[in-house]
């Protein structure tokens, strides 16, 4: 069975490793509710994490499926689970983020996402291909 929950203490060690969140970061992460555990029968399947751009739009920072759970309809449920609670909260937009050379894109475009711009980061330790931002009305 598939579930997502608010990411505890606990799940750090499924978060952090090799991403740029620091403890301190992912305690605020957990104390706000802005990060999301997703599992499968129990194993560790994903995880989402947001924060508010601008202070007022929720911002996909973060969204992992790990191999084997990709593909078979969890990003989907996911991200409507994430869509679902922004709209609770009375947000009327929001953002997420993806890489040129990623497929991310092609599924947040199928999600009704519309491309927002993009940025370049080209500053050492952080260049990476363009980074483009898409957006949503909910």
């Amino acid at each position: 069975m598939f579930s997502i929950n608010y990411a505890t203490m606990a799940d750090m060690q499924n978060v952090c490793p090799g991403e740029n969140l620091s403890e301190s970061e992912f305690e605020l992460k957990v104390r706000d509710k802005r990060c999301y555990i997703l599992r499968y029968d129990g194993e560790y399947a994903g995880v989402m994490v947001f924060n508010l751009i601008f202070d007022f739009i929720p911002f996909l920072t973060m969204f992992y499926l790990n191999p084997p759970y990709q593909r078979q309809g969890f990003g989907t449920r996911a991200m409507l689970h994430w869509e679902d609670e922004m709209r609770l909260l009375g947000y009327k937009i929001i953002m997420v983020s993806t890489q040129v050379n990623e497929d991310g894109q092609h599924f947040y475009r199928k999600m009704g996402y519309k491309d927002m711009g993009a940025i370049v980061l080209d500053i050492p330790p952080y260049e990476q291909p363009l980074e483009m931002f898409m957006g949503k009305a909910l």
